[in-house]
């Protein structure tokens, strides 16, 4: 997930300095997201990074309470790589094609996975210790 978040800002990054330079826009008028959307087309990679750390944040939670506790199931590891793999496509649609309804099924199968993980997580660790 961090190497797919450094690509996306590295696409946003390069995208962002090649419309700058071919609209010679100066960095100043870009200061805010208001004023961007008001310069720029090409906005994908930028939503595609917020996004980024928007739901994948109860992601990177659930890896590291599993790791703090030391349960790790061999489910949730596959779960983790299949949300990583919804995350990876996701972010090729979001900023390529840009198709909303590909994105929201996407989002709605990584989403749905990620709170079964949750559920799932809380109780296999709820019966693996009982209170």
């Amino acid at each position: 997930m961090v190497l797919l978040t450094a690509a996306v800002g590295t696409l946003m990054l390069l995208t962002r300095v090649r419309e700058m330079r071919q609209k010679r826009v100066h960095p100043q008028a870009a200061s805010t997201s208001v004023t961007m959307a008001v310069r720029f087309e090409n906005v994908q990679p930028a939503d595609n990074f917020r996004n980024l750390f928007e739901v994948p944040v109860l992601f990177y939670a659930l890896a590291s309470i599993a790791i703090a506790t030391g349960f790790v199931p061999a489910w949730l590891t596959i779960g983790a790589w299949l949300y990583f793999a919804l995350e990876v496509l996701q972010s090729i649609i979001h900023c390529t094609l840009n198709k909303v309804y590909q994105r929201l099924a996407v989002f709605v199968l990584s989403f749905g996975l990620l709170v079964g993980m949750w559920i799932g997580f809380f109780i296999s660790l709820s019966s693996k210790n009982p209170a």
